[in-house]
């Protein structure tokens, strides 16, 4: 992929280059846009109606019918970096570890 100095020097003809580079962002083919349809219709429980008549899909994860309480706990630097090496969800797994507990 090639490094531009700014976007405002890209011309439209780069940019249709750069989209034709990207093995990432095929662009759609004609069978795949004449199958396309509205976000509302292919995911009507995802789909929220705005106030200006738009439909935009919810912000954040959904809602959970156990609402968690946010605190502000101390723990030892040295238990804080167990779980944080475990990777991703490290915060679930204190939860887990402390209901056991």
């Amino acid at each position: 992929m090639r490094k531009l100095k700014t976007l405002k020097s890209v011309t439209e003809t780069q940019v249709r280059e750069m989209i034709l580079e990207d093995p990432d962002a095929p662009e759609a083919t004609d069978r795949q846009l004449r199958r396309a349809v509205p976000f509302a219709e292919a995911f009507p429980d995802l789909a929220v109606r705005a106030k200006d008549g738009l439909v935009r899909r919810p912000i954040g994860r959904p809602r959970s019918e156990k609402k968690k309480t946010s605190v502000s706990l101390r723990l030892d630097p040295d238990v804080l970096e167990k779980f944080r090496r475990t990777g991703p969800g490290w915060q679930t797994r204190i939860n887990e570890a402390l209901r056991k507990a």
